[in-house]
């Protein structure tokens, strides 16, 4: 007669309540999903930087019209005017406006780039309207620009995407001027908010991603109109469908009520 070793319920049950693992509720899989969008995303927009980062490092003036519209695009770090370029494509192509451009070093100052952006903006002629974008440090530099060099009539409004007008702390791996510039409670940021609240004159809208890591809070300026992207990263700034559109239609709106001006 075999002998049959008895088998107790534990050793075909878990252990303990603790090694049973349900799934994951719905709420926690679509976090985890949009997490992985995101990260493709800024993934993806990296890629098309590196393949665009060569283009347009020369300066791009153009020769507008009378009474017409030139949108002036300003990169962020460790970039290139290139790496802008699908906007200002589409800019051109929705608006009918002029786009400019130039590239500068990593390493001068928001004050620095703000005088290069001057001496582009004295290439452009006189009776014609000047929209100024920036992203990330450029949109500090479009703001230094309108509030401390000097009265500029032709500029007719400014936008900022991901810029940190509140700093970052990764400033501190920047041993440079720009890094100091952009430290939270800098000089010059606090100079840019005091600026701001005064009233200049020029309308800015500040736009935001929702899951921005290298400008996690406080991309917005002080004063101004705001418009947050869901879904989106730093660099997935500058090639999301949503903040280009929202770019033309404010272009268009300008362009509308200009012609509306000249009607009367």
């Amino acid at each position: 007669m075999s002998r049959h070793s008895p088998v107790s319920d534990a050793a075909v049950a878990p252990s303990s309540a603790a090694a049973y693992e349900p799934p994951p509720k719905s709420g926690v899989r679509t976090s985890r999903l949009r997490s992985l969008e995101v990260v493709g995303r800024e993934a993806y927009a990296i890629a098309k930087q590196s393949t665009l980062f060569y283009r347009d490092v020369l300066e791009v003036v153009p020769r507008p019209r009378p009474g017409g519209d030139v949108v002036v695009l300003v990169h962020g770090l460790f970039q290139t005017a290139g790496v802008l370029r699908p906007v200002r494509e589409q800019i051109a192509r929705e608006t009918g406006a002029e786009t400019a451009s130039f590239s500068y070093a990593t390493g001068p100052g928001v004050v620095r780039i703000a005088d290069r952006l001057a001496e582009l903006m004295r290439e452009l002629p006189s009776g014609i309207r000047i929209h100024l974008v920036g992203h990330s440090v450029g949109g500090l530099v479009v703001r230094w620009f309108v509030q401390e060099l000097g009265r500029d009539e032709r500029v007719v409004q400014t936008i900022s995407l991901g810029s940190p007008f509140s700093g970052t702390t990764h400033a501190r791996y920047f041993p440079t001027q720009v890094g100091r510039d952009i430290v939270p409670g800098s000089r010059l940021l606090a100079r840019l908010a005091a600026g701001a609240r005064a009233g200049e004159r020029v309308p800015h809208l500040s736009i935001t991603a929702t899951h921005d890591s290298v400008v996690p809070s406080g991309a917005v300026l002080s004063a101004g109109e705001r418009l947050s992207i869901d879904g989106c990263g730093h660099n997935g700034l500058i090639y999301h469908r949503a903040v280009a559109r929202e770019i033309v239609r404010r272009v268009q709106t300008i362009q509308a009520a200009a012609e509306l001006c000249a009607g009367f």
